[in-house]
C-alpha cells in the first residue's frame, strides 16, 4: 500500500513537472517568435527549474519548506539582471526580464500545485505580452517620446530647430549640447504623436540648415 502510494506521488510530481514545461514553451514561444534576447529554452527552464526546486523544498526542508524556494527569487534576479541592457535612447530588456521573473512565479505555482493558478497566470502573462502590445502601440501613436540627436552650424545655433519643433506642434527638451569646430550637436527629447514624428524626420533630411541627425 505505502509503495502504491510512494509511486503515485511520483507519478503526480512528474506530471507537475511536464505542466512546467509545456507553460514555460507557451511563453519561451511568445518571446523566441518576437525576437527577444531570452527565448524559448531559457523560459523552458526557469518555469521548469522554478517547479523542480519548489517541489524540492516540500520534500527536504520539512519544518521550513519556503527555505529553498525563497532563494528562486534570488536567482532569478540575476538572471532578469542578464538580459537588461542599455541601447542608444532607453533601457531595452526589461519586460523580458520580468516576463522571467513571472515565470518562475508560475513554476513556484505549478510545484506547490496550484496548477488552476498557474494556468491564469500563464493566460494573463500572455494577455499582457500579446494583446496589450497594440494598446502600446496606440498610445505610442499619440505620445511618442523620442530622442534626436541634430547637428547644426554654430551661426543657426539651436534656434532654428526649436522653430522646427514648434511648427510641427511637438513638445521638446533639449537634453545635452556639445560643440566641436563651428559645429554645434544638441540632443533634444521630443513629445507628440507619431505622424508629426515623420514630419519633423522629414523636414531634417531637407532642410539645408541641418548638417546631421541620428535617432
Amino acid at each position: 500500500m505505502e509503495f502504491l502510494q510512494d509511486h503515485y506521488v511520483v507519478q503526480n510530481e512528474l506530471l507537475l513537472i511536464f505542466i512546467s514545461v509545456i507553460l514555460g514553451l507557451l511563453i519561451g514561444a511568445e518571446r523566441e517568435y518576437r525576437n527577444k534576447s531570452a527565448g524559448l529554452r531559457t523560459f523552458i527552464l526557469v518555469c521548469f527549474g522554478s517547479c523542480l526546486f519548489t517541489i524540492l523544498s516540500i520534500k527536504i526542508g520539512v519544518a521550513n519548506p519556503d527555505r529553498l524556494a525563497a532563494n528562486i527569487i534570488t536567482g532569478i534576479g540575476f538572471l532578469g539582471a542578464g538580459v537588461i541592457f542599455k541601447g542608444e535612447n532607453k533601457i531595452e530588456g526589461i519586460t523580458t526580464a520580468t516576463t522571467i521573473w513571472a515565470t518562475a512565479s508560475i513554476g513556484m505555482a505549478v510545484g506547490s500545485g496550484y496548477v488552476y493558478f498557474s494556468l491564469l497566470g500563464t493566460a494573463l502573462v500572455l494577455i499582457v505580452l500579446s494583446a496589450l502590445t497594440y494598446l502600446q502601440s496606440f498610445i505610442d501613436n499619440y505620445n511618442k517620446v523620442i530622442e534626436y540627436k541634430i547637428a547644426v552650424t554654430d551661426s543657426i545655433g539651436f534656434k532654428h530647430c526649436e522653430t522646427i519643433f514648434k511648427d510641427h506642434h511637438l513638445k521638446y527638451l533639449m537634453i545635452k549640447q556639445q560643440y566641436t569646430q563651428g559645429n554645434l550637436t544638441v540632443t533634444w527629447r521630443l513629445t507628440g504623436k507619431n505622424n508629426h514624428h515623420e514630419e519633423v524626420i522629414k523636414c531634417l533630411m531637407e532642410d539645408p540648415k541641418i548638417i546631421a541627425y541620428q535617432f
